[in-house]
């Protein structure tokens, strides 16, 4: 099994909803974090998906070196209080993945920037906390604590995928509200998507994911 799509959308952009409708799909997704249980390499189980990334892209030059047991990468950033990598936001990353691997997908889950700067005020202490306290590629330490910083952000990253992958047929953004999602995600990925909607809304703030 070989990584077939990849998702560079932020988090609170609809990355758990991609999550569960290509599980539903019968794919094997890695959301954030490589579930134990659910991860084929134990070795690797528990350990972030952000930080697989990385290994795999500093050490051997292929960033999914240990994640070929996966059909997708839903979530692959983090940010704790100990730990913050942004893949989605890596030029030479996203190069290397290009490069190592021509057949790969790439899509990126969108929403109104300023409604996903809202809703990351709402999850946990992401907007509060973690994202004004952290070094975030565009934003820096002690950005991020307003909504209008969070969606200049949010924004700014849109533009830069869109213009990283301009007239490249294998990237694909979407609207995660758009009704036409699921068939455009779909005739993307070569499948049909049996469910759509909304998953890990902030009703669950207790979790502390982003």
């Amino acid at each position: 099994m070989t990584v077939r799509v990849i998702n560079l959308g932020l988090p609170k952009s609809g990355t758990t909803t991609l999550a569960v409708a290509l599980e539903k799909a019968g794919w094997r997704v890695a959301d954030y974090r490589l579930r134990r249980g659910k991860c084929p390499d134990p070795d690797i189980a528990g350990s972030f998906v952000a930080r697989q990334l990385y290994d795999g892209y500093f050490g051997a030059g292929d960033p999914l070196l240990r994640l070929q047991g996966f059909d997708a990468l839903s979530e692959i950033s983090v940010l704790t209080r100990r730990l913050c990598l942004w893949p989605q936001t890596d030029f030479g990353l996203i190069e290397a993945l290009r490069t190592r691997h021509p057949d790969l997908r790439f899509v990126a889950s969108m929403r109104d920037p300023g409604e996903m700067a809202q809703s990351m005020l709402r999850w946990s202490d992401l907007g509060t906390d973690r994202l004004p306290q952290g070094s975030v590629p565009g934003l820096p330490r002690g950005y991020g604590e307003t909504r209008l910083e969070r969606a200049q952000w949010i924004a700014a990253h849109h533009a830069f995928l869109h213009r990283m992958f301009a007239g490249d047929p294998r990237f694909l953004a979407y609207d995660t509200s758009d009704p036409t999602a699921p068939a455009r995600l779909g005739a993307h990925l070569g499948l049909s998507l049996p469910w759509w909607g909304t998953a890990n809304s902030n009703r669950q703030t207790a979790s502390g994911r982003a």
